[in-house]
């Protein structure tokens, strides 16, 4: 990969109309945005349905795209809305927070009526769209019909006859079912006719799409339910142990993430022909793909179903390179990044290099003593070109955050590095920045939120807390040309950006 730089935000981040951002007009000026910047990258993060504690990372499909990505201005244009019906709806007080039960209850509203009115069967892109994906979507449809049916319960609290699977209940339901299977079916045909014209529109300018693939799928899924040999469940389908890490210096009881675990020996007698299908989806949907958790793949960390913290959990040895070998046999080579953070072995590292993938390496955890790896790994003059450089990722505070949540020993560490002394506090995200920009790595990717210089306040996520995560949303007024600049001159000053005409 040639030197470049990048920017992470999620779509839900965007500024614009009716609570979330989305695939609007927003998002192309964004694209515009980026370019100007000499940007050529766009880390969006997962794109999927959310579900309890609105985490992307727990979605309720690896496939499925998240309705609330739909622009709804869009469907105004299609005649399927009216401006005056999305305007009197309510979607929270605030534009620069996202207010997911209001929009839970609001923005379906909505859809379905777009459903009803678009007289979607009788659309051959449509019937196309269902051909191709039925591999994937039949289930999902269904599975998402039957949660509303069943007022939102889990797949696990469903009648035996359903949770189970039984043919005559898949065969009922489907029949019972089958406007809001054909609803749910409509939703994701929009929001992949929507996501791929924005995508191909970045493209054109020379932008990349960086998009995620969660290592672990929820238990409340389409996945977990249509396909219960593949984990480790059991014969009631329940989880003998879940996913999560241990303990560390962020986290005394470690992450108990609630996940169900891969029964890997399955996937190895089957030549891992599920995991060769979710790559190749995802290798399709993105010019780039990070793997979350790539550690996983090497050791994973089991954790007792029923247990209420991480603490009794221990290490299980994972596919290792076999998988990725696999891979690569099987559907050639693509870009990808390896999420190797944390406490991170030799047979990690060996995996990583023996990959190919670009490892991570975030600034923050080479001061903060917090952090469970080897600071030396994240000090920049250790860096191989083969690695993308963070200020910080979704799950880390902000720059500004963290230089006030640190000790007062680990900001002259930063300082000391920086050979900077009198720079004030609340600027000091700016050389750290250039330190990042500067470095050996190939690619650089900087959160919107560092570059706007913001607070806590404006965190993505904070791992194993939830109420709180994934609501930041940036201001429209806040994307100016001052800022524009300001990025577009850091990113020509170390090399990583093509000057715009």
């Amino acid at each position: 990969m040639k030197r470049a730089a990048g920017i992470l935000m999620p779509i839900s981040s965007l500024p614009g109309k009716y609570g979330i951002g989305c695939f609007s007009e927003e998002a192309y000026r964004f694209v515009d945005f980026l370019q100007r910047a000499g940007q050529s990258c766009w880390q969006i993060l997962p794109i999927h349905p959310t579900g309890y504690g609105d985490s992307p990372y727990q979605s309720f499909s690896t496939y499925a795209g998240n309705p609330y990505f739909i622009d709804l201005e869009k469907l105004i244009e299609e005649g399927v809305l009216e401006e005056v019906e999305c305007s009197s709806l309510y979607f929270g007080e605030n534009e620069r927070d996202i207010d997911y039960k209001t929009l839970y209850e609001n923005r379906f509203i909505l859809l379905r009526k777009a459903y009803e009115r678009s007289r979607i069967s009788q659309n051959p892109a449509y019937q196309q769209f269902i051909a191709e994906h039925e591999w994937w979507l039949s289930d999902y449809a269904l599975f998402m019909a039957l949660k509303e049916f069943f007022d939102g319960a889990a797949w696990h609290e469903w009648p035996e006859d359903i949770r189970l699977r039984y043919g005559y209940a898949l065969d009922h339901y489907r029949k019972e079912l089958y406007f809001a299977i054909e609803f749910q079916m409509y939703l994701q045909f929009t929001f992949f006719e929507q996501y791929w014209a924005l995508k191909r529109y970045a493209n054109e300018r020379g932008i990349a799409i960086i998009g995620d693939i969660p290592i672990y799928v929820a238990m409340d899924s389409a996945e977990v339910w249509a396909n219960p040999k593949l984990f480790q469940l059991d014969g009631n389908n329940i989880p003998l142990a879940v996913a999560g890490v241990p303990p560390d210096g962020f986290s005394a009881k470690g992450q108990l993430w609630g996940n169900p675990l891969y029964r890997w020996e399955y996937h190895r007698e089957t030549g891992y022909v599920w995991w060769l299908q979710r790559l190749q989806y995802v290798y399709r949907l993105y010019d780039v793909t990070r793997i979350d958790h790539f550690r996983g793949f090497d050791e994973y960390f089991s954790i007792p179903y029923g247990a209420d913290s991480a603490v009794d959990g221990h290490w299980e040895k994972g596919p290792g390179m076999e998988l990725f070998r696999i891979a690569e046999e099987k559907l050639g080579w693509h870009a990808v990044i390896a999420e190797d953070l944390g406490y991170v072995t030799d047979t990690v590292r060996q995996m990583v290099k023996e990959s190919g993938f670009l490892s991570m390496k975030v600034l923050e955890f080479a001061f903060d003593s917090r952090d469970t790896g080897s600071v030396n790994d994240y000090l920049p003059h250790n860096y191989s070109e083969n690695c993308v450089v963070y200020t910080g990722t979704h799950d880390n505070e902000t720059l500004n955050g963290w230089l006030l949540s640190i000790s007062e020993e680990e900001r002259q560490m930063v300082r000391g590095y920086l050979c900077d002394w009198y720079t004030p506090l609340k600027f000091l995200h700016k050389p750290l920045i250039s330190l990042a920009m500067g470095s050996k790595a190939d690619l650089c990717i900087i959160p919107l939120q560092d570059y706007l210089g913001l607070d806590n306040h404006s965190r993505i996520n904070t791992p194993s807390t939830v109420g709180m995560n994934w609501r930041w949303r940036v201001g429209k007024e806040e994307l100016t040309d001052a800022l524009q600049q300001e990025i577009l001159d850091i990113t020509m000053r170390y090399g990583r950006g093509k000057q715009n005409e």
